[in-house]
């Protein structure tokens, strides 16, 4: 319970500088940012925090990197989170609810160690396990897969990229297993890759 008091306590009286991150010099904020991962993880060493910025105030995420044996750490963590003016703190990754970047293809590529992939960009193909029928697979297609597809952070990437748009926990609950492969010209049943959680919910 220490830990999570410590967290807590150290945000709250750091938290001006997380919020006023474009106006602080990025030696300071590095400092900040390393201290409070550095007491994140004296708590549990495999959960992460992102901070978002929004013109009236700050967001922290607290996520388990997709692993669900670290949900329930992740929701005490976030159970016993204070009050901070101007702050959001919320437990995992949430489906991303702005999909127009995407259906206009006008969404930034990210980045993820050398690895440049854009969503609007990417398909998929829903795979069955016959053993498992009520499992959900995909295979993603990317444009670049074989430019990429010896690339041990790959697979990394493409996850990341989908916990994004679909939220943590559907990521670890709805997707029993992913396949990569190449983006062809035609491919019949391809469906773009935004459309995920609206396709995971019609199977529900």
């Amino acid at each position: 319970m220490n830990t999570i008091i410590n967290f807590w306590n150290y945000f709250q009286q750091n938290n001006f500088v997380f919020l006023l991150l474009n106006e602080i010099p990025k030696d300071e904020l590095k400092t900040h940012f390393d201290k409070l991962i550095d007491i994140l993880h004296l708590y549990n060493k495999d959960l992460d925090l992102i901070i978002k910025n929004k013109t009236k105030g700050g967001e922290l995420i607290i996520t388990a990197n997709g692993n669900p044996y670290l949900f329930k750490e992740v929701e005490l963590l976030v159970h016993h989170a204070p009050v901070v003016e101007r702050w959001k703190i919320t437990a995992f990754l949430q489906p991303e609810t702005n999909l127009t970047k995407y259906e206009n293809g006008t969404d930034k590529p990210l980045e993820y160690y050398g690895i440049t992939l854009r969503i609007s960009e990417m398909y998929f193909i829903p795979l069955e396990n016959p053993n498992k029928p009520t499992d959900l697979g995909i295979k993603v297609l990317l444009k670049n897969y074989i430019i990429h597809k010896d690339n041990p952070r790959l697979r990394e990437a493409v996850y990341v990229h989908i916990e994004h748009l679909i939220g943590e926990k559907s990521f670890a609950n709805d997707i029993a297993f992913i396949e990569i492969g190449q983006l062809e010209d035609e491919i019949d049943n391809a469906i773009e890759l935004f459309e995920l959680l609206t396709f995971i919910e019609t199977k529900k």
